[in-house]
């Protein structure tokens, strides 16, 4: 270890151990202890824990650092560690939001869909085929009809819903709603009716369905607002007469997103033609990709395969495009808001190592005159303050990836009426992790050089004049 890094741990170290430290870092280790045993103990985690825990945690990092380190130090120090341990748990947060989000947008939705404007979409067997050859990270394709509709059961029970009609043998292929199944299959929808009287089959959200009160095998009525008959040329509607037609209830799915378990249902494709007198039409083609990151880029082929107008693709990503831009400017700004608080915790490490300059000004002449070089004595201080950083960087990593994983065993329960989701998504990405302790490092590394190289402009006669 060279000098520099022997005095500047000597200027960290606080000299004498005070004993009533130890005892509070000792309390606090027991409490964190006692915060994960609860946590990891109890089926699900527990609530109570990740507080004794976090408390427990930031608790034994004071005390420690007041053990070891002087105040100036530990106040510095312990800034970095709340920074980096916020900073930690808010992107791996907002991060389960973007990929919880994703997951549910592609498990009830295709990757990549094509849709014709203005004109009947008779010719879409030929485009299925087109869709195949296009690209070999295809690995599904089915043609689809979605509409907006009413559904009622009983008295009084009414919800506004989208139906969206599917090829029942291809729907799992394509879409992930069997794996959602609370009740029912998705199979089911391919039951072909044995008379006219039986009603067709269909599969509604659990959230719509405790609001219509209805159950496997009960029958709800969907109302075909006056389009019924549609001009195909243009979609406007020929119909003027409302019409209702019975369907029964053979499946109930649970997504967990709540725009979909509400409004959402599903019946076979057959069925909706017939429904709306669409014939052998349909409205779109959607496909399902092996690399999902690769949509805008498949889109954009089919497009130009297309020829554009009156042809229109558009991948899952910009489908959703309001909502995953509104995460992201959420996520953007809950970073600078941290970056701020950060901020405040590298100004306390100025000033701390500023302070410290001044306090030492008279060994720093000292050290000059035995013949220290400048750039020697400013590494003094660049080691200070790049252990503080370090320091605070390891210690707020492990209390934020710690509350994280505890968050995520905790599993908490969200409104999905205010939220969309039903739980707390937490999502820890490597990158982010290492972007959070490399940036910390970086402005600590920045944030020594005032205090260091004012350091190494004192001269030996202004340090030792006055002795």
């Amino acid at each position: 270890m060279s000098y520099e890094s022997r005095i500047g741990w000597r200027y960290l170290y606080r000299g004498e151990l005070d004993r009533r430290h130890l005892y509070g870092l000792a309390f606090f280790a027991v409490m964190t202890a006692l915060g994960l045993g609860m946590s990891l103990a109890t089926a699900g985690g527990s609530g109570l824990g990740i507080i004794l825990t976090g408390v427990g945690m930031m608790g034994s990092v004071l005390f420690g650092l007041l053990w070891i380190f002087s105040v100036f130090t530990t106040v510095a120090v312990l800034g970095v560690v709340l920074g980096v341990a916020a900073m930690t748990l808010v992107l791996a947060v907002t991060s389960g939001f973007q990929q919880q989000f994703q997951d549910k947008v592609l498990g009830v939705n295709a990757h990549v869909i094509i849709m014709k404007n203005n004109s009947g979409f008779s010719e879409y067997r030929e485009i299925e085929k087109m869709a195949w050859e296009v690209d070999e990270d295809v690995i599904a394709v089915q043609p689809f009809i979605f509409v907006e509709m009413q559904v009622t059961q009983g008295q009084g029970h009414v919800a506004g819903v989208a139906i969206k009609g599917i090829d029942p043998k291809r729907m799992n292929s394509v879409l992930d709603v069997h794996k959602h199944m609370v009740e029912g299959s998705v199979e089911s929808l391919a039951r072909v009716p044995e008379s006219e009287d039986q009603a067709p089959p269909i599969i509604i959200g659990q959230v719509l369905a405790e609001k219509l009160k209805t159950k496997i095998g009960d029958k709800v009525t969907v109302v075909v607002p006056p389009i019924r008959k549609i001009d195909t040329t243009d979609w406007q509607s020929l119909s003027e007469s409302m019409q209702s037609i019975e369907f029964e209830v053979t499946g109930i799915f649970y997504s967990g997103f709540a725009e979909y378990d509400q409004r959402l249902m599903y019946a076979g494709l057959s069925d909706m033609q017939k429904l709306l007198d669409f014939g052998d039409k349909v409205m779109g083609v959607e496909l399902k990709l092996r690399d999902v990151s690769r949509g805008a880029e498949i889109a954009d082929k089919l497009e130009k395969e297309l020829g554009g107008v009156p042809w229109s693709v558009q991948d899952w990503h910009e489908l959703n495009r309001n909502l995953f831009t509104a995460l992201t400017l959420q996520k953007i700004a809950l970073v600078i808001v941290l970056t701020l608080i950060m901020a405040v915790a590298i100004f306390n490490m100025v000033s701390a190592l500023t302070m410290m300059v001044i306090d030492k000004t008279r060994e720093i002449a000292i050290l000059r005159s035995m013949g220290s070089s400048s750039i020697g004595i400013g590494r003094v201080f660049q080691t200070v303050g790049l252990s503080i950083g370090g320091v605070g960087t390891v210690c707020g990593l492990t209390i934020g990836l710690t509350l994280c994983e505890l968050l995520k065993r905790y599993n908490y329960r969200l409104d999905p009426k205010v939220y969309l989701i039903d739980r707390l998504p937490v999502s820890v990405n490597l990158s982010e992790v290492l972007m959070v302790g490399a940036g910390t490092m970086f402005i600590s590394a920045v944030a020594t050089w005032f205090p260091s190289s004012k350091a190494s402009s004192l001269s030996p006669v202004e340090g030792l004049r006055y002795d």
